[in-house]
């Protein structure tokens, strides 16, 4: 299952200038990170794709199921920028109440939940209030509740921002292991975030598609005098720079 957008225009507002025109881009199987400035249509992007904003004109479709309806949003698991603990709740009864929110009764979304919290390595702290959990832990747990009602696609918008090195690299592992179940587009301002790792990457400036393909094609922009483990931070850069230089 695959999220296609069509020739998809959308403003915030009727009146100002849209941040996407005759946009159209299909997410590609396994891990994708989506890469760009501010102001350059990520979250855009992931909003449309998750159902919670809807064009002025073009289609988002998932295998020709348009985004506006609940089989759609059954499919896909979004997990916005910040994820707000309930601290009436366990982590447990967290996923469970996400899945409920999806239409789920509520034996089979406790159930599910258990599940889903194994999957992102939280079974040991499923007993745990919400409010205890570390950051790290508090975003995986925003994983786990995007995967309960078996979401075939995940949207994250930041999902590593204010996270230490050793929080991002579990949250990495996470994402990784399950890059083969699920397809997954990832926005991100660390270019390092997975960015080596990641099946594909997309590069967005303007609200246009500035580079799409495979990691190794992305990585090719990198600088051949570019430092070790610094490629991927050297090809986005060598990218922008370019960009620029063609518009001066």
């Amino acid at each position: 299952m695959t999220i296609c957008l069509d020739n998809v225009t959308y403003a915030y507002r009727r009146w100002s200038s849209p941040v996407l025109t005759d946009f159209t881009y299909t997410l590609p199987d396994g891990l994708t990170v989506l890469l760009g400035p501010n102001g350059a249509g990520k979250s855009t992007l992931l909003r449309l794709a998750a159902g919670t904003a809807h064009p002025a004109c073009g289609t988002v479709t998932l295998d020709e199921t348009p985004s506006s309806t609940r089989s759609y949003r059954r499919a896909v698991g979004w997990l916005p920028q910040h994820v707000q603990p309930m601290p009436q709740l366990t982590a447990h009864e967290y996923v469970a109440y996400a899945g409920w929110l999806k239409g789920m009764t509520t034996a089979v979304a406790h159930e599910k939940a258990l599940l889903a919290l194994g999957r992102v390595n939280l079974t040991e702290r499923a007993g745990v209030k919400t409010h205890r959990l570390s950051g790290g832990q508090l975003r995986r747990l925003g994983v786990a509740a995007t995967l309960v009602h078996d979401a075939q696609v995940l949207l994250l918008d930041e999902p590593t921002a204010g996270l230490d090195p050793q929080q991002r690299r579990a949250f990495r592992n996470v994402l990784a292991s399950l890059a083969g179940e699920v397809r997954i587009l990832m926005s991100t301002h660390d270019i390092q975030d997975l960015a080596e790792e990641a099946d594909h990457v997309t590069v967005l400036y303007r609200g246009e598609i500035l580079q799409s393909g495979t990691t190794k094609d992305f990585l090719a922009h990198t600088p051949p005098d570019t430092a070790p483990g610094r490629a991927a931070e050297g090809a986005y850069t060598a990218l922008l720079d370019h960009l620029s230089d063609v518009d001066n």
